[in-house]
């Protein structure tokens, strides 16, 4: 008797959770665990666009790895009972300082696509951004996310009325800012799509059926889902993602390398809302963005996807907020993987962080409810980094709170 009762007064069972997305998401504990469980539900290939970089990978790893260069300096005895992650985002209130980046054919990872990740950017009181290779149209997904905040990203094509027309369908449709990719004159050598034959949208052949028949939930739920294209574009270009294509010819062939400092006049001529350059990646290019009027400066590398070797934002933050000083909204894109990446980048000098490969990962791993699990888990983690360095808000991250590792 005595052991029984001994046994019960130990024995805890937890009650049974009969959701499948849930049960996956309980064992989840960080973006690295997000990474595997999509590495086991989504066939390789398109594992391998999502999770894949440049030529040999090195900045892709170093776009995170940096951030460990950074440490803390904390404050203690200071009381952060109560502690604020809001900020504002060119005058936009926001619940942290976090923009979810664009990110093309979203709807590889889950059929959902876009109006999964913005209707959790609403949830989570933070601006979401479309692209222009977006899976779902930019009205599905101002209907899906009626009152939160809205970017739209531009590459800019050769047929620039093509692009005029978006963007004004994006200003109707309550689009707040654009940002307008600056880093993608062509593709980077993106070798695991070269490796695995990837082609937008995936090719239907022999190796995708055996894929698909390893992972049958994501096979389904793509069946399902209806024909994947671009789709603001449909039945406006020849190319509007209805036919397999590889990324690098679509790039070749429909993006305009002739695009220069000269087009910012052009967009702002259609656009008169924030502008912010997406790839900024010198000093000297931050100088002239502020120069040409830019509200915007977006420090980033395209996630490691174009040039190898290319610098990290995060190693940028501090240079170029001491060039431009409050001239511009400065915004880390890349490289976060927990809130106190966040607390670093807003301690060099960044106004706000992006990300796009993490949620396309959460996206992949569970669905809709893994986009929710990563703002909430960047969220606490911001929480936890300000308890722990004794910041009770935004305001109080300042460069005396990090330092450099020697």
């Amino acid at each position: 008797m005595k052991m029984w009762d001994s046994f019960r007064s130990v024995a805890r069972f937890a009650p049974i959770e009969w959701d499948a997305t849930s049960r996956r998401l309980a064992k989840v504990a960080s973006v690295d665990d997000l990474r595997r469980l999509a590495k086991r539900r989504l066939p390789a290939g398109v594992f391998d666009y999502i999770d894949g970089g440049a030529e040999d990978e090195r900045t892709l790893g170093a776009n995170s790895s940096d951030f460990a260069t950074v440490e803390f300096r904390p404050r203690v005895m200071r009381d952060v009972s109560r502690l604020d992650t809001s900020t504002t985002i060119f005058g936009t209130p926001a619940a942290m300082p976090v923009i979810l980046s664009p990110t093309g054919f979203t709807r590889i990872a889950h059929s959902q696509g876009e109006l999964a990740v913005t209707r959790a950017a609403a949830r989570a009181g933070v601006p979401w951004s479309l692209s222009t290779m977006g899976t779902r149209s930019i009205e599905e997904c101002a209907e899906a996310n009626p009152t939160g905040e809205k970017w739209f990203q531009i590459y800019t094509w050769k047929d620039r009325g093509l692009v005029e027309e978006l963007v004004g369908r994006a200003r109707r449709a309550g689009y707040g800012a654009v940002w307008l990719t600056v880093d993608t004159a062509v593709l980077g050598r993106r070798e695991r799509d070269v490796r695995r034959g990837m082609t937008l949208p995936p090719k239907l052949g022999p190796a995708t059926l055996v894929d698909g028949a390893i992972h049958p939930g994501w096979t389904w739920d793509f069946l399902q889902g209806g024909p994947i294209t671009f789709a603001n574009i449909v039945g406006r270009h020849d190319e509007d993602g209805s036919t397999a294509i590889t990324l690098a010819d679509h790039v070749a062939r429909q993006f305009d390398q002739a695009l220069s400092w000269d087009d910012i006049d052009w967009l702002r001529s259609i656009w008169d809302g924030p502008i912010v350059l997406k790839g900024i990646q010198t000093v000297a290019d931050a100088k002239q963005a502020v120069s040409m009027g830019v509200a915007g400066i977006g420090l980033s590398n395209h996630g490691g996807r174009q040039l190898d070797d290319a610098p990290t934002p995060v190693s940028l933050i501090e240079p170029v907020r001491q060039e431009v000083g409050d001239q511009a909204t400065i915004i880390c894109d890349g490289g976060i993987r927990r809130g106190s990446d966040i607390v670093k980048a807003i301690a060099l000098g960044a106004d706000a962080v992006s990300l796009g490969r993490p949620y396309f990962l959460a996206l992949g791993a569970a669905g809709e409810a893994g986009v929710d699990w990563l703002l909430d888990f960047l969220r606490s983690g911001m929480e936890r980094t300000m308890a722990l360095t004794g910041c009770r808000s935004v305001a109080e991250i300042d460069r005396d709170l990090v330092a450099w590792k020697r």
